[in-house]
C-alpha cells in the first residue's frame, strides 16, 4: 500500500495482501503484477481484459471476488519476516514480545496518507493498520512449568463496514486464508488480545514493547494502559524496551533487503539526473524538489524517504533545509539531498551542483576537497575493522575529517575542519537513518552512507557529497550510486547534456 489505500485495485491475494481470491485488476496505474495464491508473480493481466472488467458493474464485482484492498508494495516472502520473528524471540528468552501496529487515524494520515511502523513491519511485513503482534521463543519444562512451543500471534481488527467506505476494505481475523496470507501459525482478533494475555503470561513475566522514554510517544502506550485497565496482566509484570534488540537486528539488511534498497536508489539516480539536466538560474528550489519526487514516484517509489532538500546559494549551508522556496541565482551551488522510498525501504543521495553549469575555482576547489575526503574514506574502509564511530582507530568518520581540516582554507585563513559540523554516515533500511548498532564493526549486510560536507556560510558556499554503501557477502564495499556523477568535471558534463 502506498500512501493511501488502493481501493480500486483487485488481485489474487499474496502475503501480506489483504485480498479474498481475486485475480482481476482494474484502475492499471495502481495495479503492479498478479499474484498466485502462494504468492509468486503471475503474468499481468492483459489490457483489453482490465478494460472490459472495467465494464461490469462495480457491485457485481466486489460481490464476486469479495475484494479487500491490495498493497502496492513489493513484500519479501512470509519465511523472511518469520525468521525475523523468530529470532527476536530467541533474544527475548524466556519472555514475550508484544508490539503495536499504529491505528489508522485522523489527523496527519489523512493528509500524508498511512505508513506503517518500521519495526511492525519488519516483523510482519503487515502494511494495515491497528494490528497486534504477540511472540515468544520455545522453553522446556523446568520444575512444575510446563514446556511451551514457539509461539507467534498477529492480532487483526475486526472489520468495520462503515470505516471501511472511507478507508477502504480490509483483511479480518475471520477470513479463512488470513493465516496463509499473513504468513503467521494464528491470526485472532484483536478483541481476543486481553484473554490471551492473561491465559498465556505467568506472574512475574516480561513483556517486551516499545515502551517510550521521558517526552517520547510510542505505539504501545495507549493500548498497555488499556490492557491494564482492563486486568490482562498478571501480578508483577514488568515491561522492557524491544527497540535495542530490534536495532541490533535491522543493522545487517537480507539479500532481499539490499536489493529493495537498490530499487529506492535506482529510482532516486533517475530523478537526481532528470535535476541536473533541468538545473538553470532562475528555477525556483522548489521547481527542482517537485520534479525529482515526479521521477522517482513514476519509478514506484511511494513517498520521498526523507523532506527533500535543495538549497541553493546560502541555503547550502543549512544542514537539513527543506523550505525549498527561493529562487536559484546565477553563480550559487544547489545541494540536492533527496531521495525516494520503495516499497518502505529508502535510500540517500546528495550531489551539489553549479546553477549556471559551471563550477567557479572557490566552488571547484571546496568540491574536490569534499570529494577527496569521500574516497579516502571509501579506500580505508575494511570489513569486519572499521566502524561509524567518531573517536575510535578504525573510524571512518576520522579519515574524512582528517583529510578535510588538511586540505584547504576559508577566508581568513583558517583549515576547513570546522566547517564539517555533521557526522559521516548512518545507517539506511526502513527508516532512511535506519536503527542499527554503531558499536559493531562494519561486516557483510551492512548498508550505510558516506558523505563529507563542507558548509560556508560567510562565502554562501555549502557542499555535500552523499552515497549510499552495502558490504557484500566478501566483505567488499558496494557503491550502489556509482552511476551518479561524482567528480566536478561530471557533473559539469551531465548538466552539459554530455
Amino acid at each position: 500500500m502506498g500512501s493511501k489505500p488502493l481501493s480500486h485495485c483487485l488481485r489474487t491475494a499474496a502475503p501480506g495482501c489483504p485480498v479474498e481470491q481475486s485475480s482481476t485488476c482494474f484502475h492499471s496505474s495502481n495495479c503492479h503484477q498478479v499474484f498466485d495464491p502462494a504468492g509468486q508473480p503471475r503474468a499481468a493481466v492483459p489490457a483489453r481484459n482490465r478494460k472490459t472488467l472495467t465494464l461490469i458493474p462495480l457491485i457485481l464485482l466486489i460481490v464476486i471476488v469479495q475484494a479487500g484492498i491490495a498493497s502496492a508494495i513489493e513484500r519479501q516472502p512470509n519465511s523472511d519476516y518469520r525468521t525475523r520473528r523468530q529470532a527476536l524471540a530467541n533474544q527475548a528468552h524466556d519472555s514475550y514480545v508484544l508490539i503495536f501496529a499504529p491505528p489508522e487515524a485522523e489527523g496527519p494520515n489523512d493528509i500524508y496518507g498511512y505508513r506503517p511502523d518500521d519495526n511492525f513491519y519488519y516483523l510482519t511485513g503487515w502494511t494495515e493498520p491497528g494490528a497486534a503482534l504477540l511472540i515468544a521463543g520455545p522453553l522446556e519444562a523446568k520444575g512444575g512449568s510446563p514446556a511451551r512451543p514457539y509461539t507467534e500471534i498477529l492480532f487483526l481488527p475486526d472489520r468495520n463496514p462503515s470505516q471501511e467506505k472511507w478507508t477502504g476494505p480490509k483483511l479480518g481475523p475471520d477470513n479463512p486464508d488470513a493465516a496463509r496470507n499473513t504468513g503467521f501459525d494464528h491470526v485472532e482478533s484483536l478483541d481476543s488480545l486481553r484473554s490471551d494475555l492473561a491465559h498465556l503470561l505467568a506472574e512475574r513475566s516480561t513483556v517486551y514493547t516499545d515502551v517510550p522514554a521521558s517526552g517520547e510517544t510510542s505505539n504501545s502506550s495507549a493500548r498497555l494502559d488499556w490492557l491494564r485497565q482492563s486486568n490482562a496482566f498478571p501480578v508483577g509484570v514488568s515491561f522492557q524496551d524491544v527497540r535495542p534488540m530490534l536495532s541490533l537486528l535491522r543493522t545487517y539488511k537480507d539479500a532481499r533487503e539490499i536489493e529493495l534498497i537498490r530499487k529506492a536508489t535506482n529510482a532516486s539516480i533517475a530523478a537526481q539526473l532528470t535535476a541536473m539536466h533541468a538545473m538553470k538560474p532562475g528555477l525556483t528550489e522548489r521547481e527542482i524538489s517537485a520534479l525529482l519526487q515526479y521521477e522517482w514516484g513514476k519509478r514506484g517509489c511511494e513517498r520521498p524517504a526523507y523532506a527533500p532538500i535543495v538549497g541553493a546559494g546560502p541555503n547550502s549551508t543549512v544542514l537539513h533545509y527543506s523550505d525549498d522556496s527561493a529562487r536559484i541565482d546565477a553563480g550559487d551551488v544547489v545541494v540536492i539531498d533527496a531521495a525516494g522510498e520503495y516499497s518502505m525501504y529508502a535510500s540517500d543521495i546528495t550531489r551539489t551542483l553549479p546553477a549556471s553549469g559551471t563550477f567557479t575555482p572557490r566552488q571547484r576547489e571546496i568540491y574536490n576537497i569534499v570529494l577527496g575526503a569521500q574516497r579516502a574514506a571509501i579506500a580505508a574502509f575494511q570489513s569486519g575493522k572499521s566502524t561509524l564511530l567518531r573517536n575510535t582507530s578504525d573510524s571512518l568518520y576520522k579519515i574524512a575529517f582528517d583529510y578535510i581540516d588538511s586540505h584547504g582554507k576559508d577566508q581568513h585563513g583558517d583549515s576547513l575542519g570546522k566547517y564539517f559540523i555533521h557526522g559521516l554516515s548512518h545507517y539506511v533500511g526502513l527508516n532512511v537513518h535506519d536503527p542499527g548498532d554503531y558499536d559493531l564493526k562494519l561486516g557483510p549486510g551492512a548498508v550505510f552512507t558516506i558523505e563529507p560536507g563542507i558548509y560556508i556560510p560567510e562565502e554562501k558556499l555549502g557542499v555535500r557529497i552523499e552515497d549510499i554503501f552495502y558490504v557484500d557477502t566478501n566483505g567488499k564495499l558496494i557503491n550502489l550510486t556509482e552511476s551518479l556523477p561524482h567528480s566536478a568535471e561530471d557533473v559539469e558534463r551531465t548538466m552539459a547534456g554530455k
